[in-house]
């Protein structure tokens, strides 16, 4: 057995057998069946299940490699992307060399789409796709756990309990990451943070830093480790977030009651609602290479995000809502300015949304959509 294959994605000779344990899972087509036809799920479940079981069979029939698979997954998020009418664009890509492999390590705000428009933007630009970090908190059932490796996804252990275990988990994690960059030549992205910034706070873990050098050899210094990796931060930015009052509800209840507890299939249903829900304009921006003068994990973390706050992409409903928070300020006019668009409208809808949730969980979504305009002007930037 090789030291990597309890977290690794799948191999191309894996996934028809993944596939048809998709198609043949009951968990699976309930769970489909429980987010799309909740109704029909409950009143005829019997004639769903079948049903669903055959659409999966036909797509997957046509699926005979991972790259089969992203590039029916490219297909369909494109089209979802029109439905939506989302406005996806991209800088800093043109920087970077197409055949290298780079550890980027981006910001945090949506469980899916996150990597899978870091994934977009590349694939649409003539760059390999990532391979991607993801939680075993995600995986607690067998068919997310395919469904994730399936698509690149590798797993991060973090369920494990007892120190020797922990240990031994963050140094397979290490030199996984450390393997596929260098020995397969695959990128790898990974959040700068265990968990969504639910507050729109982007704050590098030195936790994760700490990790990514415990694969180092001996000799090598934190500096000469972390330069092999290639890492690039990457900032995204959501004009809209699809899951903003779910995420003031559970900012509220951690506020008020000290605890939130979760709802059965609730990551899951964030992920669904995440991937289908308005988004307005997105903007990946991918930084520079961290190449030298970075010595220890705490200056790492400062210039990421350094990098990530400076390349991370205001929106009209940043302004506004510091704005209503904390009145205007000359740092805004020239955002206000390279923003094309009709700001009454924009205000008028922004706020509809927010007024369409609880009156105490308003002033919470409201700063989750300003801290990104206070972390830019606390670091000075533009």
């Amino acid at each position: 057995m090789n030291e990597f294959d309890d977290i690794r994605p799948y191999y191309d000779d894996e996934v028809p057998d993944v596939l048809a344990r998709l198609a043949a899972s009951r968990e699976f087509i309930d769970t489909l069946m429980s987010i799309k036809y909740p109704l029909m799920g409950r009143l005829a479940p019997w004639l769903m299940r079948p049903l669903i079981a055959r659409v999966l069979r036909q797509s997957f029939a046509k699926i005979h490699c991972v790259r089969d698979f992203q590039e029916a997954v490219g297909t369909s998020m494109g089209n979802l992307l029109k439905k939506i009418d989302c406005h996806l664009t991209v800088s800093g890509l043109d920087k970077l060399d197409p055949n290298t492999a780079y550890l980027f390590i981006s910001n945090h705000r949506d469980i899916a789409m996150d990597p899978a428009f870091v994934n977009f933007v590349r694939y649409r630009n003539g760059h390999d796709t990532v391979r991607i970090a993801i939680g075993d908190n995600l995986m607690t059932k067998d068919f997310a756990s395919d469904l994730m490796r399936v698509n690149k996804s590798f797993i991060v252990k973090r369920s494990v309990e007892g120190r020797r275990e922990k240990l031994g988990a963050l140094l397979q994690l290490s030199r996984y990451i450390r393997f596929s960059l260098a020995d397969e030549l695959a990128s790898v992205w990974i959040a700068q943070r265990e968990g969504r910034a639910k507050d729109g706070i982007d704050k590098t873990e030195k936790a994760l830093l700490k990790m990514l050098s415990l694969s180092k050899t001996k000799e090598q210094s934190f500096a000469d480790a972390i330069r092999e990796l290639k890492v690039v931060p990457v900032a995204i930015s959501y004009e809209l977030d699809p899951l903003d009052a779910a995420k003031g509800r559970e900012l509220y209840a951690k506020q008020t009651a000290g605890v939130y507890q979760k709802e059965e299939h609730e990551d899951l249903l964030s992920i669904y609602h995440g991937i289908v829900g308005r988004k307005g304009a997105v903007h990946v921006a991918f930084g520079e290479p961290l190449e030298q003068g970075i010595d220890t994990p705490e200056e790492m973390a400062e210039v990421v995000d350094r990098q990530i706050i400076g390349n991370y992409r205001l929106h009209p409903t940043n302004i506004i809502a510091y704005q209503q928070l904390e009145g205007d300020r000359p740092e805004l006019a020239a955002w206000k300015a390279g923003m094309d668009c009709d700001w009454q409208k924009k205000i008028q809808t922004f706020d509809e949304r927010i007024n369409a949730m609880p009156e105490a969980h308003r002033s919470i979504v409201l700063n989750m959509y300003a801290n990104p305009v206070r972390s830019k002007l606390r670091l000075g930037l533009s």
